[in-house]
């Protein structure tokens, strides 16, 4: 019955135009579950039903729900992604890449109105209004908003203050305009062009331009200064030092960049954080992330095209005429506008400090969901091993193991269990290598995975999902080896974690993997291996006092386990002991014992007794 649907699908896309358009699968309830575009309709669908491609478990899981196609045919790519957003966000397909984000961002807008207001809002109305952000915080946007007020005497009231209602006299002033924060438009003290003088003046600033403010209040303080009036002048200037700490603050990057914007993309297992930045004559005046669903699209260049499409309509207005973005996206989208991936300099770190607060936005968002919901967290970890490390079910239950001796003496090892990503430190065991001689890590590595696992099979006990050794290619090989003389080869997944770089092995494949060194299935798995090192020393180090308390107290003539035991428990260690005096001594073992010891010892550091 698949075969049958997926034959009649492939016959579908058959017909496809190889024209530029807008794609929607269907499933059997009719329901759309996917829009998409593409540049070539046949070439792009076709490619979803290509039976040996790499597609991925979401890609895969779609395209068996797919029960229709359906298609529109537009002049451009332009077009074409226009109309897939105006879909998207009409149809909200459940397998496409989704604004995620439940958090709506604070703006500043200047109303569209008589003697316009200057205001906080939320909401985005196509009214003439122009608005300004969004802004990362709302502490943030109300420095903004006090740094205007400080600056401009503006109108809060919310009184219609049309040339009629004006004329008829209808209003009177208000407290405001008696501090002098607002100069009695509503009674006509103040004209309406010197009003918009000054909006154009606060645009301006919201724009990221402070040089208009700065050139205004400068000459308004010497034409004060020039004319006596000194307390007029002194008020201007309290303005301007106002705005140059407001100035101070705000991030200068480079005068010689003017204008551009930053966009960076980090890319997780469920989930894509775009962070934008923009820079106005060298400062940066904006920056904010947001957070998408990651759908069935699977190409980081349509997944930017479609995170910068949307960012671009959160702002209210259009992208710089250049982009800096860490890889480029489908540029025939955005007709006009040139994107730079850079290697070096100034944009390099703009694109660097970008990705630094994705990737803080990222991890606040996991702190938050591994405190509300640890399962969730634990789980997504788990399913991040899972394809990190090409596993069929989660690694709930983890061993690593690691040898530990010191020029093939003292040989132990250890084995160390996670379960859940987490620690269980009831469950670690240790291991005193028993059959090899000298040191062979292979041979060692052998003994003690038979062991272990021999023991877990005649128990019945619970085996582990995943098997993590200490080691290269060696040592892999070796474990491996037992895995299939057990008959667990194929029950249990086992990997080999080279030291030197992080580098991950796979039985039979000379080739090392490499995981992303900043995701959390590699700092799992790097937990676990420093957890069974510092384990496995710690039990060599104590075999190695042992055998050393041993060798130096037990060789002593007429020294016995009892005096052995009184003399630790006094001294704690042989350096102490050797360093008592004689009377201390014989105070512990008696006078006969005390002066045996010391010529014992004494011998001993002159090189005349062997061990």
């Amino acid at each position: 019955m698949a075969n049958e649907r997926i034959e009649k699908l492939k016959e579908q896309v058959a017909l496809l135009p190889l024209s530029p358009g807008v794609y929607q699968f269907l499933n059997r309830d009719g329901t759309v579950i996917y829009v998409g575009k593409a540049k070539s309709l046949r070439k792009r669908v076709s490619s979803y039903f290509v039976e040996n491609r790499d597609h991925t478990p979401k890609v895969r899981i779609m395209v068996r729900h797919i029960a229709e196609i359906r298609h529109f045919v537009v002049n451009t790519e332009a077009d074409a992604l226009l109309l897939e957003n105006n879909l998207i966000k009409t149809l909200q397909p459940r397998y496409n890449i989704l604004l995620k984000d439940d958090k709506t961002y604070p703006w500043v807008v200047i109303r569209n109105e008589p003697f316009p207001r200057v205001e906080s809002t939320r909401r985005m109305v196509r009214d003439g209004s122009r608005y300004f952000g969004p802004y990362a915080s709302v502490m943030m946007q109300k420095n903004v908003l006090e740094l205007i007020k400080g600056l401009y005497p503006l109108r809060t009231c919310s009184l219609n203050l049309s040339p009629e209602a004006i004329a008829r006299g209808r209003y009177s002033v208000c407290l405001e305009y008696h501090l002098g924060n607002c100069l009695g438009p509503c009674v006509g003290h103040q004209t309406e062009e010197e009003y918009r003088r000054n909006m154009e003046r606060v645009a301006a600033m919201l724009g990221g331009d402070l040089s208009s403010t700065r050139r205004w209040l400068e000459e308004s303080m010497a034409e004060a200064a020039a004319a006596m009036q000194f307390e007029q002048a002194h008020h201007y200037k309290t303005r301007l030092q106002l705005l140059e700490n407001y100035s101070s603050k705000s991030v200068i990057v480079n005068s010689s960049l003017l204008n551009l914007d930053v966009f960076s993309m980090l890319r997780d297992e469920d989930a894509v954080y775009c962070n934008f930045v923009r820079i106005k004559r060298g400062a940066v005046v904006n920056t904010f992330t947001v957070q998408f669903s990651l759908g069935a699209e699977d190409d980081d260049r349509a997944i930017l095209t479609r995170a910068l499409s949307q960012v671009s309509e959160r702002l209210a207005g259009p992208l710089a005429r250049e982009v800096v973005v860490p890889f480029l996206p489908e540029e025939e989208v955005f007709p006009g506008i040139t994107f730079t991936v850079p290697k070096r300099g100034d944009k390099l770190k703009l694109l660097e400090f970008s990705q630094k607060n994705a990737r803080m936005y990222r991890l606040e968002r996991l702190k938050n969901l591994e405190i509300k919901d640890p399962a969730r967290h634990t789980d997504r970890i788990l399913e991040a091993m899972r394809k990190a490390l090409h596993m069929d079910e989660l690694p709930r239950h983890i061993e690593c193991f690691d040898n530990s001796n010191l020029q093939g003496t003292h040989p132990v090892a250890s084995c160390v269990v996670f379960r859940d990503g987490k620690p269980s430190r009831k469950e670690y065991r240790h291991f005193n290598i028993k059959t090899v001689v000298g040191p062979d890590d292979f041979a060692s590595m052998r003994e003690i995975i038979g062991r272990r696992y021999r023991r877990l099979l005649d128990e019945g006990a619970e085996l582990p999902q995943l098997i993590i050794v200490d080691g290269g290619k060696g040592q892999l090989s070796s474990a491996y080896g037992v895995l299939q003389e057990l008959g667990l080869a194929d029950r249990v997944k086992i990997v080999g974690l080279a030291k030197r770089i992080e580098e991950i092995f796979f039985p039979g494949d000379p080739t090392p993997y490499y995981l992303d060194r900043t995701g959390e299935p590699l700092k799992v798995i790097m937990h676990l291996r420093d957890e069974a090192h510092r384990f496995g020393i710690t039990f060599h180090r104590q075999k190695r006092s042992a055998d050393f308390i041993h060798s130096e107290l037990e060789s002593v003539p007429g020294l016995g386990e009892v005096s052995i035991t009184k003399l630790m428990r006094r001294f704690k260690t042989v350096s102490a002991i050797r360093q008592a005096s004689p009377e201390e001594l014989a105070a512990v073992v008696g006078q006969a014992r005390a002066k045996t010891l010391v010529t014992f010892l004494r011998k001993r550091v002159d090189g005349t007794v062997d061990k």
